[in-house]
C-alpha cells in the first residue's frame, strides 16, 4: 500500500461514520465531563456527581481494554466489564500520584486534563487497531440488543451452576461498588474544619524571610490562605508592626505600640487556596515585629487593640525584625 492510500485509510478509519458506537460514547462522555466540572449553570448540581462519575470508575479503564483488545474473541463480555472498572480504579491514582510529581500537582486543572487526555488517546488508539482487523472480527457493543446479550452473557442456560453464580455475585459486587461510590461522593463526611496561614520568603520558600530590614526599603513576602472549613469563608488579612518588650525575670512580653501597616479582604471558596505576594515598608525605627492577623467572616473593630486584638484573631504569624535607617 502506498503512502496515499495509507493516508487515506488512516483518515477513513477516523472518519465520524466510520466512528464504533461505543468509543463514540466515550468521546461524548468525556467532553460532557469537563462541561459538568466547569459550566456554572450544571456545575454545582447533582448531575456533575452523575456524569462525572464513570470518568473515574469506567471509561479510563474500557478506553484502555478497548485499545490492549480489540477483537471480539479475544476476552469475553465479563472480563471486558470487570476489567475496565478495575483498570480505572487503577488508573486514575496513578495518573494523580504521576501528578503530584509535576509542577502542577494533584488539583482539578490537571487531573481533569490528565484523566481525559488518557482516555480520549486510549480510545483513538482502540479505533485504529480496530480498523486494522476485519469487521465481522472486531469488537463492538450491541446497543439495539443489548439487554438480549446482557442475558446471554450473564445468564447463559448452558452455562454451569458455578458460572451462572459467579456472574450474579460480580454484578452484585459492581453494583454494591457503584451505590457505595456515589453515596460516599454524594455525602461525604466531614473532617476536621481548620484554615491554613503561613507566610513564605519572596522565592517562594520557608526561609529568606525580610527581617533585617532599612527604612524606606521595599520588602515583600507571601501570604497563603487554605480553606478547609467545608464552606465559603471571607478572611481579613492585617499586618501590624510591633515593638515588644520582654521582661526577663517573668518572661512575659508587653507590647510598647503598635501601628497597622496593611488589611486585606479575602474571600475564598470551600477547599480553594490564596496565595499572592505583600509589599510593604516599614518607614521609620523603633519596631521590633511584624505580626500578621488572620480574621474569619469579620474583623473587630478599631477598638480592639494591642494583645486583645491579637487574640481575637483566628491565626495569627510574627517575624521578628531589625530595623535600621537608611
Amino acid at each position: 500500500m502506498d503512502e496515499h492510500n495509507a493516508g487515506a485509510g488512516v483518515l477513513d478509519a477516523f472518519s465520524p461514520r466510520n466512528t464504533p458506537p461505543d468509543l463514540a460514547l466515550v468521546y461524548l462522555w468525556t467532553i460532557a465531563s469537563a462541561a459538568v466540572i466547569y459550566i456554572p449553570i450544571v456545575n454545582g448540581t447533582f448531575l456533575r456527581v452523575i456524569i462525572a462519575l464513570p470518568m473515574i470508575l469506567f471509561f479510563p479503564g474500557y478506553s484502555l481494554i478497548c485499545a490492549l483488545f480489540p477483537g471480539k474473541t479475544e476476552i469475553d463480555g465479563i472480563e471486558r466489564l470487570a476489567l475496565s472498572f478495575g483498570l480505572s480504579i487503577a488508573v486514575v491514582p496513578l495518573i494523580g500520584l504521576v501528578l503530584n510529581y509535576t509542577p502542577w500537582g494533584i488539583r482539578l486543572d490537571p487531573l481533569v486534563i490528565s484523566l481525559a487526555i488518557f482516555t480520549l488517546a486510549m480510545a483513538i488508539v482502540a479505533q485504529f487497531r480496530r480498523a486494522q482487523i476485519a469487521p465481522e472480527a472486531r469488537f463492538s457493543v450491541p446497543f439495539r440488543g443489548l439487554s438480549v446479550a446482557f442475558k446471554a452473557e450473564f445468564f447463559d442456560p448452558s452455562a454451569g451452576k458455578t458460572d451462572r453464580a459467579l456472574s450474579v455475585l460480580l454484578l452484585i459486587a459492581i453494583a454494591g461498588a457503584l451505590v457505595a461510590t456515589a453515596y460516599v461522593i454524594a455525602v461525604p463526611k466531614e473532617g476536621e474544619k481548620f484554615t491554613e496561614f503561613y507566610i513564605l520568603g519572596s522565592e517562594g520558600k520557608a526561609s529568606d524571610y525580610p527581617t533585617m530590614i532599612r527604612t524606606g526599603d521595599p520588602q515583600e513576602v507571601i501570604v497563603g490562605i487554605g480553606n478547609h472549613e467545608y464552606r465559603n469563608a471571607s478572611y481579613f488579612v492585617e499586618v501590624w508592626l510591633l515593638d515588644r518588650e520582654s521582661d526577663p525575670a517573668s518572661g512575659a512580653s508587653s507590647i510598647i505600640k503598635m501601628d497597622e501597616m496593611s488589611q486585606q479582604r479575602v474571600d475564598l471558596p470551600d477547599n480553594q487556596t490564596y496565595q499572592e505576594k505583600l509589599p510593604f515598608r516599614v518607614n521609620e525605627t523603633g519596631y521590633n515585629q511584624i505580626q500578621f492577623l488572620l480574621f474569619i467572616d469579620q474583623a473587630p473593630g478599631a477598638e480592639v487593640r494591642g494583645q486583645d486584638r491579637i487574640n481575637a484573631s483566628y491565626r495569627d504569624l510574627h517575624l521578628w525584625i531589625t530595623v535600621r535607617p537608611r
